[in-house]
């Protein structure tokens, strides 16, 4: 008999779909506003940055080698909610020109509210067992495995990304895309801490 905190498969794809619209939103503030976000989206963001390639299909080759981590070290059903995820959020980036025109942001708006869509987006998902891929993948089995905080051990691998981003993006960038992180972490942080969100998917 299910529980009352089991998710139901219905549930898991609403989830899904939510959070990988929340993130792409997101990014696509952060895209207009320049500024980054760390992760595979950060990695996907500075190769876009310096090439002028479609984030969404850089996105979805970046995230490749993460789901033998996932697969392996996490289980199937994480792994393929994750695929889901990713593919539709590159989907969605990929076609977001086409449906919404941003005019002029403030960066500061970006890096607050784009931060916040992020956030909420990967909350979903990770309520849900799923995620964006990428140093996501290493926070939910960190925090699975050792109890550590996904929203710490997620802020902790963005430094990594910001400081690459110091070499590619003015200086002011770099400050909003931390102010970002920060947010976005935050939210992570606050809202998914070990044994406080119960709620599982239907074997």
């Amino acid at each position: 008999m299910d529980t009352p905190n089991r998710h139901r498969p219905y549930e898991d794809v609403l989830a899904i779909a939510l959070g990988s619209a929340c993130a792409a939103l997101g990014l696509a503030l952060y895209h207009h506003s320049q500024i980054l976000i760390g992760s595979t989206a950060g990695m996907a963001l500075l190769v876009t940055y310096v090439t002028g390639w479609s984030f969404g299909p850089v996105f979805f080759v970046i995230n490749l080698p993460f789901y033998w981590l996932a697969w392996r070290r996490i289980g199937h059903a994480f792994t393929l909610k994750t695929f889901a995820a990713i593919a539709l959020l590159s989907w969605l980036s990929w076609q977001m020109p086409d449906w919404l025109e941003i005019g002029e942001v403030n960066p500061l708006f970006a890096a607050l509210v784009g931060g916040s869509l992020i956030g909420l987006g990967v909350l979903f998902l990770f309520r849900h067992r799923g995620s964006l891929g990428g140093f996501n993948i290493l926070a939910v089995y960190l925090q699975d495995k050792h109890g550590w905080p996904a929203g710490k051990v997620q802020l902790g691998l963005d430094t990594l990304i910001m400081l690459a981003a110091c070499f590619v993006l003015p200086l002011e960038n770099v400050v909003y895309s931390v102010i970002g992180a920060v947010v976005l972490g935050a939210i992570l942080t606050i809202n998914h801490r070990p044994g406080l969100y119960t709620g599982v998917s239907q074997s």
